[in-house]
């Protein structure tokens, strides 16, 4: 018994399951980009002066990175694709580790089954990291990622620890963050 050249009726995910899907990825991406703070209260000019001391600069650092860490990161992963430009292989893995991180881990709402068995999101999250860092390694770019990963952990440090925190608030409660006795100065 053959079913060739019949249409299948079975009960598999049609077009409005991809639909679906693609909205709830775009859902997740916009909930992910509103963790970002606004670029005009992360760069407000009459916010940056010198740290009093070490105490205030760490600090400072510690308030800043957690209220702007999406910011960081989007600007961390700009430095990295920058830098990525001149090797177009390590680019193009780039993009494409990107993917797989979307799809397998940031946009994924149900646990992740291959051959029947749930795999932990721990291991999903190993696994990824493990074959970005061994596929970037493998495009003899390292130096390149390197380099460009230590510039922008500087930026990063350089901004927060300059930037002060007495202007900084949350959104959810309404009243600014309690960044400690160095937030005035």
């Amino acid at each position: 018994m053959t079913n060739y050249g019949t249409i299948p009726t079975s009960s598999t995910a049609g077009p409005s399951a991809n639909i679906e899907y693609l909205s709830r990825a775009k859902e997740r991406i916009k909930e992910g980009l509103g963790a970002r703070r606004p670029w005009k209260l992360m760069f407000n000019f009459h916010s940056i002066n010198f740290p009093g001391n070490l105490s205030e600069a760490i600090t400072r650092v510690r308030t800043n990175v957690a209220y702007f860490r999406m910011n960081y990161a989007m600007i961390v992963l700009l430095i990295l694709f920058l830098s990525l430009l001149w090797h177009p292989i390590s680019l193009l893995v780039f993009v494409v580790m990107m993917a797989a991180w979307l799809f397998l881990y940031f946009l994924r709402d149900e646990p992740l089954v291959v051959f029947r068995r749930t795999i932990d999101d721990r291991v999903v999250l190993v696994v990824l990291g493990v074959l970005t860092i061994v596929f970037l390694l493998l495009t003899d770019a390292t130096t390149n990622i390197l380099v460009s990963l230590l510039i922008g952990a500087v930026v990063v440090l350089v901004h927060a620890s300059f930037r002060r925190t007495d202007d900084l608030y949350d959104e959810e409660s309404g009243e600014g963050l309690i960044s400690g006795p160095s937030s005035s100065s």
